[in-house]
């Protein structure tokens, strides 16, 4: 599983100039599911994003979590994170899961963050989504599970 973590001061979701998701202060997680991910996998993921230290503390140090912060996530399915440019100019998409297994963990993973208490809002999976984001801070963080 391969993300891409961006700490933004809000973020929106649009599939065919409709809101679809939302949210404030959080993380916007650009997530890639390969193959061979798992619902440990999933875990390592919940773990991860639950627990990440990028929000300021009272003296401006990157020191609070997502909870500690009052943060939401919004998790959007992009298998184009799991491209290979490596053989050409073409990217090929023969690391990223079947579409049907990507979903399921994707879901999985949003539950779970939802059962440890974060607010969670979700893109349209296969969908064309428009996304938009104020970035609150140049924080961007890459996480390979």
């Amino acid at each position: 599983m391969r993300i891409v973590l961006q700490k933004v001061a809000r973020a929106e979701v649009r599939v065919d100039r409709v809101r679809v998701a939302s949210i404030g202060l959080g993380l916007v997680a650009l997530i890639a599911v390969e193959r061979g991910d798992d619902q440990s996998t999933v875990a390592a993921a919940i773990d991860k994003l639950s627990n990440v230290r990028c929000f300021p503390d009272d003296s401006g140090r990157m020191n609070l979590d997502a909870a500690q912060a009052g943060a939401e996530f919004l998790l959007i399915s992009q298998f184009t994170l799991a491209a290979r440019l490596d053989r050409g100019r073409r990217p090929s998409f023969e690391r990223a899961a079947a579409p049907a297994e990507a979903e399921e963990l994707l879901r999985a993973l949003a539950e779970g963050l939802r059962r440890a208490g974060h607010p969670v809002s979700v893109g349209r999976f296969g969908a064309h989504m428009e996304v938009e984001l104020v970035n609150d801070g140049p924080v961007t963080l890459i996480v390979e599970l």
